[in-house]
């Protein structure tokens, strides 16, 4: 069997299908299990504490990809006001695959944060902008999404990993620039080796609390046999969450948090991609996707 290592891209395993889409980020994870793909969680869930919110994240949506690896794609990294940043973890070439994707986590301090947040303004997140003049099919969106004083900013690129040395036609002099200098603000933004010496600490692998699910019949490789794992949790998997458009055969989503997440993650982490789990007499597989602090829902 081979294994290799690879950075920051997580292999996605299935038929790669021309169809994408793009899984919705929520306030904040709530507590317990729900079967509901549209509020993402129990009632009375908690409004954020300053340590959950966003203050940067960059992150791929869209492209030539499988629907399954855009459904679990973790944002490139993701910073929130407490200094805690997320970024994917190094990743074992496998097959199948682990259930779940390796996530590392490092802290910034206060002097980092402000470092990082002003160089994201001298790039020009601190406005709206749909960049999306290029001659190319298939790939896809760079989002930064920044928030200072309050106010969130999105800026959307489309194609921001293109190498150009000069404007393509139909593009402007300001677009060109603008893409230049957000492609060099991704580089700083994810590799901290600029900052002050100290200003990143705690490095180390970060540990989900909430997951969100999707689940669908099990379509098993021919050619492997996966020990079957029996879901843990109440509802069963054939009411677990909502019926999700544009996912393949209509996969349900819903979200795990608090005591339901802490039995489920165990087996989790014991799964792959191709384990099928067991519920009422049926078998279903699915696709784990975890929930950052400032996320919750389908």
């Amino acid at each position: 069997m081979r294994f290799k290592l690879f950075g920051a891209t997580v292999l996605s395993l299935g038929i790669l299908a021309a169809a994408c889409a793009n899984a919705p980020t929520g306030s904040g994870p709530g507590n317990g299990a729900t079967g509901s793909g549209s509020d993402g969680g129990s009632t009375g869930t908690p409004s954020p504490s300053p340590s959950d919110q966003l203050v940067l994240r960059i992150e791929e949506v869209g492209g030539f990809v499988a629907v399954q690896y855009n459904l679990t794609r973790m944002p490139i990294m993701s910073l929130y006001t407490d200094g805690l940043l997320i970024n994917p973890g190094v990743q074992t070439d496998i097959y199948p695959g682990p259930a779940l994707p390796a996530l590392t986590q490092q802290r910034l301090s206060p002097e980092a944060i402000q470092l990082l947040t002003q160089a994201a303004i001298d790039a020009g997140l601190n406005s709206d902008r749909d960049l999306q003049t290029m001659l190319v099919s298939d790939m896809p969106t760079t989002v930064f999404t920044l928030t200072v004083d309050g106010q969130t900013y999105t800026t959307n690129v489309y194609a921001l990993g293109t190498d150009l040395k000069h404007a393509p036609q139909g593009m402007s002099p300001q677009e060109f620039q603008a893409r230049q200098d957000l492609a060099a603000f991704e580089r700083k933004a994810t590799d901290l080796s600029w900052l002050p010496a100290g200003s990143v600490t705690d490095q180390g692998m970060y540990a989900p609390t909430a997951l969100r699910i999707y689940s669908g019949p099990y379509q098993p490789d021919p050619s492997l046999t996966e020990p079957p794992i029996a879901w843990p949790l109440t509802p069963g998997l054939a009411l677990f969450g909502d019926s999700q458009q544009g996912t393949p055969g209509g996969m349900r989503c819903g979200t795990v948090t608090g005591d339901d997440a802490a039995t489920l993650m165990p087996l989790v982490e014991q799964a792959n991609q191709l384990t099928p789990w067991t519920s009422d007499g049926s078998q279903y597989g699915l696709l784990f996707r975890p929930l950052l602090p400032d996320e919750s829902g389908c």
